[in-house]
Parts: structure tokens; sequence; C-alpha cells
């Protein structure tokens, strides 16, 4: 079960989410087009205190391709993560992106609300090495940081639908992420909202390990159910 954790925004989180054990460390990188966007200098600090095997995982949520590739070509992730809403990057800028960077995995974010969601997540297939499933506002020019959960059996459709590897989002924290497990059977979770101190958008590290403990256990007790 892998576990992902956002959004990274100074290098001693850095360092400690990585310590805890987290899979993929994730900060958001952009130019203040977004709020909460680290820019390439600050993001390249930050990547450098994760420790080893957690990954870098940048998530743009811009939907300017040039942009991104850019951006990706000087942080070097191990993980590019593309956020912005469907309907403005869609599959061919995705397959343009991913051709341009062949030295990192590629992650793209799927909008769940309805059963649309089921068509956007598969037209990723063979595209994508990983598809994050996220609550999401029509309204929105990106998907997610929206701290509540969506439909699960929505999400569960859409894991039995693909052969890529799907990590749920959206609203998960220590306290529900096992139940999440339990429905939607992810390759992934992750937190951002839900792993936050309170009031702040800074990581509470207790809460981290919290969800990254209860995520594994869940993970155990369904490959061992007796």
């Amino acid at each position: 079960m892998l576990t992902q954790i956002y959004e990274i925004s100074t290098p001693d989180e850095a360092r400690a989410v990585s310590e805890i054990g987290i899979d993929h460390v994730g900060v958001l990188v952009g130019d203040g087009e977004f709020p909460r966007e680290q820019p390439l200098a600050r993001a390249a600090e930050i990547a450098a205190a994760m420790i080893a095997p957690g990954k870098f995982s940048a998530l743009f949520l811009t939907e300017r391709a040039e942009a991104i590739v850019a951006w990706a070509r000087t942080l070097k992730p191990a993980i590019v993560h593309l956020g912005a809403a469907p309907e403005l990057l869609g599959p061919a800028e995705f397959a343009m992106i991913r051709a341009a960077l062949p030295g990192s995995l590629m992650m793209r974010s799927v909008p769940v609300y309805g059963e649309e969601s089921v068509r956007i997540a598969q037209s990723y297939e063979g595209l994508a090495d990983y598809l994050l499933l996220d609550s999401h506002r029509p309204s929105d020019r990106q998907i997610g940081a929206l701290g509540v959960p969506h439909d699960w059996s929505i999400s569960r459709r859409i894991v039995g639908s693909v052969t890529t590897p799907v990590i749920l989002a959206g609203g998960l924290g220590p306290d529900n992420v096992a139940q999440a497990i339990s429905v939607v059977r992810p390759a992934g979770v992750d937190s951002k909202t839900k792993t936050d101190r309170e009031g702040s958008h800074n990581k509470d590290l207790e809460r981290v390990r919290r969800f990254n403990e209860a995520a594994r256990a869940a993970a155990r007790w369904l490959d061992f159910p007796g």
C-alpha cells in the first residue's frame, strides 16, 4: 500500500515525513498562479531534504504544458503529477508532456463526481503510471484540495475498470483511511487536509504517522483476512 502526503512546504517537513516512511512526498510547484505554490528554488530545497526511499512528487496545477515541462526538467522529480481540470489538460497534452519527460513517472489526477469520472480515468490507460482519484467541484480549474471525501463506490468502479495503479485521495486522514481502503481497494492512499495542523497548511507529523500506520495495517488485514 503506497502512502502519499501533500503539500510539503519546508525542508524540515520533507525530512520528517520521509523519515516516517511515506512513499510519495508531494510538493505543489508553480509561479503563483495558484495559492501556496512553491517557486522552483524553494521546491528544490524541499526535495533535497527528502530521505530515500521516499520519492519526490511535484504537483503542477497549471494546464500550461510548456511551463510544466520546463519546471520538471529543472527539478527532475521522481513523479510528475498533473492536477489541472480535465477540460483544461486532456490525454493528448498529457502524452506530450510525458514524451518530453522520459525520466519521470507520470501521475494524473482524476475528478470523481459522477459517471463521467470512469470514462476520464479510462482515457489515461497506457499513458499514466498512476491515477489519483480526488474530490472535485466542476467550477474549479484544479482537481482536489477540498478536504472532503467523494463517492467511494465510483472510485471502486474505476479501480476495477483500469490496470493503472490508483491512489485514492479526498478527505482521507488517520480516522477514515482504513475504511476507504476496504471499500475502494486502491494501490495507494493520499492525504493533505486531514494531516495538516488545525487552522494551517503545515503538516501535523503525529497525524501523518497515524495515517501511515493505519493505511499499512489495513492493507495487511486485507491481504491476510484470517
